[in-house]
């Protein structure tokens, strides 16, 4: 399944409505080149979480935690490549918040089973959004957010 974003206004509005989805343990991974919107649609996920601080790209710090609903953990693992290991993810991943992963693709085997892929491509003026569950909980999660549209 897929949406279409005509603007970064439309594109945190999406991630908001997600975000007010998500659940302790939940592990989203975006997915897309250097501007397509990956930190935009996290800055909505953050805002449905109930997050107030401003959320900045993860780029150089790796990891950023943000207090809301649920503590909420984005990471940008472009920068650790080929050594995962770098970074205990474990502290993450399974830990009492929510996790966004930018370039999580990169991680492949490190990823627990159960996330949600969200694969962002520029289309016209706009970004295309395209869901990728994978594991019961991420279908339910998707499923859930896919009934509000």
């Amino acid at each position: 399944m897929s949406m279409y974003s005509q603007n970064e206004r439309q594109l945190m509005a999406i991630g908001q409505q997600l975000g007010q989805k998500l659940q302790r343990q939940d592990v989203l991974v975006l997915t897309g080149d250097l501007g397509a919107g990956k930190t935009t649609l996290t800055k909505g996920i953050a805002k449905g979480l109930g997050v107030a601080q401003m959320v900045k790209s993860p780029t150089y710090t790796i990891v950023r935690q943000y207090e809301g609903r649920l503590p909420l953990y984005h990471l940008d693992v472009y920068r650790i490549g080929d050594d995962p290991d770098s970074i205990d993810l474990d502290d993450f991943l399974f830990g009492d918040g929510v996790t966004v992963i930018e370039w999580g693709e990169l991680l492949k085997e490190e990823l627990p089973d159960d996330y949600l892929e969200v694969v962002l491509s520029r289309e016209q003026d706009g970004r295309r959004l395209t869901f990728k569950p994978s594991g019961p909980r991420s279908r339910q999660l998707f499923e859930d957010f896919c009934r509000e549209d």
